[in-house]
């Protein structure tokens, strides 16, 4: 039977859509984030609810067909999306229940960060992750969830009280620290090797104002703030974020004009502390080194969490490098200033994000996610709009990650890798990936849900 005859009869089983090639928006429904990514599933089930998850999941077993799972947001390397295989796309399964009295949001596994950010405000409570709102909290939290509060509340599987999990034999299942403990361990920081989350369950934090913005300096003095930066952020009050950046000022405002297109270092602050003691905090920013700009204000959290959007729109080319950091010794600061200082493009950027203070209250065995040791999550990313500048952007992304991966701690944060092979896989879990193989073996012995930064089963 023809695999397109063969997944009409999925069709019947949904009550939300089945997309195949020869659908009208079928084009538009095949796009990611990652506009370098070009792939044509046989099919894209839009699932409308649960059952329909767990119709799906069944078919592609049972017809031993290639399965992706695509939830609301970006994945780096594409890995929502798959050649000639189903593609489980969660996008319209966006509930969201928060309660305010017991401090907890129950969230959709289609849902993004702008989704989550805008129903928690409204409570004057937020929940820890990202930087950007387009990004889907499903491939977030499942690799740990790195972002603007994570010296402050940890991060985003720090938060996570419960999961609904679709598994590979079509079971609907709980995992909590009560219920399936394994499978609960592995979830926190093990991509979507293990089913597919239909639902989260997270502790909310009372942060609605924060004070926060950049502040730039001359690319030329790089070395120096990268310097001073490495000791001040780790000496900070854990309510004090900010990672660092090396970026090009893009042209628009709030951006002063005499700064647009100038390329420079910097760090994106959130201070989500008492707002009396913000000036105080930020008084040795201000005073170090004679900075370019200091944009720091006071505004609601969501505004900060989708301050960069409109400049990394849906269908850039992207090409990412992840390490893990722990100390900035005077070698790994002249890798940086060096290749930071020969951006690309304009969108082209490397962002060190802290991940101590509160993130540094799980040890490396308590989850999935193993660098509890480590200082920063680390990305090289490669950006631009134009399909010809694929190669110059990789390479340039390339070179920088070998030139700092002497440097660092080995592994890498699996929500910024592409597609990179079993040994940077293995690396991203260091000694916890035996304990994930087995998990694997045990919810998903077929490796039915291998398009991703596979697990394989022991």
């Amino acid at each position: 039977m023809a695999v397109s005859s063969s997944l009409d009869e999925l069709k019947p089983l949904l009550r939300g859509e089945l997309i195949q090639p020869r659908d009208t928006g079928y084009d538009a429904a095949r796009k990611v984030y990652n506009g370098m990514i070009d792939r044509r599933p046989a099919a894209i089930a839009r699932c409308a609810d649960i059952a329909d998850v767990i119709a799906a999941v069944n078919f592609a077993r049972e017809r031993k067909l290639l399965l992706a799972i695509r939830a609301g947001g970006h994945n780096a390397g594409g890995l929502g999306i798959c050649n000639d295989g189903l593609v489980i796309d969660l996008a319209r399964m966006r509930g969201i229940r928060v309660d305010p009295t017991a401090r907890t949001v129950r969230v959709e596994g289609g849902c993004t960060l702008g989704d989550l950010d805008h129903a928690t405000h409204a409570f004057g409570q937020a929940v820890p992750g990202g930087i950007i709102s387009t990004t889907g909290v499903a491939g977030l939290t499942l690799g740990g969830g790195v972002g603007n509060l994570a010296r402050t509340c940890g991060l985003s599987i720090d938060n996570l009280i419960s999961a609904d999990v679709v598994l590979a034999d079509g079971r609907l299942v709980t995992a909590s620290a009560k219920k399936n403990q394994d499978l609960f361990w592995a979830l926190r920081g093990g991509g979507g090797n293990f089913g597919v989350v239909t639902s989260f369950l997270f502790r909310t934090h009372p942060i609605s104002t924060v004070h926060a913005g950049p502040t730039f300096w001359e690319i030329g003095k790089s070395a120096q703030v990268l310097r001073w930066y490495g000791d001040f952020i780790r000496q900070a009050p854990k309510e004090l974020n900010g990672y660092f950046a090396f970026v090009t000022v893009p042209p628009v405002p709030p951006f002063p004009e005499a700064l647009h297109g100038r390329k420079v270092c910097g760090v994106v602050w959130c201070y989500a502390g008492p707002a009396k003691k913000a000036d105080k905090v930020f008084k040795p920013v201000r005073e170090f080194a004679s900075p370019l700009l200091h944009g720091v204000h006071e505004m609601p959290l969501p505004a900060l969490q989708s301050f960069f959007d409109p400049l990394y729109p849906p269908g850039l080319q992207w090409y990412w490098k992840a390490a893990f950091v722990k100390e900035l010794s005077d070698a790994a600061i002249a890798a940086n200033v060096k290749h930071g200082a020969q951006l690309p493009t304009a969108h082209s950027t490397m962002h060190m994000y802290p991940i101590d203070g509160a993130a540094h209250k799980a040890k490396k065995r308590d989850t999935a996610f193993s660098y509890r040791d480590a200082n920063w999550a680390q990305v090289i990313v490669g950006v631009d709009p134009d399909p010809a500048n694929k190669q110059k952007i990789t390479d340039w992304a390339k070179n920088y990650w070998d030139a700092v991966h002497p440097h660092s701690a080995g592994g890498g944060y699996m929500n910024f890798m592409m597609e990179e092979g079993e040994d940077r896989v293995r690396a991203a879990y260091g000694d916890n990936y035996n304990r994930l193989s087995k998990i694997k073996r045990k919810v998903d012995p077929g490796n039915l849900f291998r398009v991703n930064q596979n697990i394989k089963p022991s």
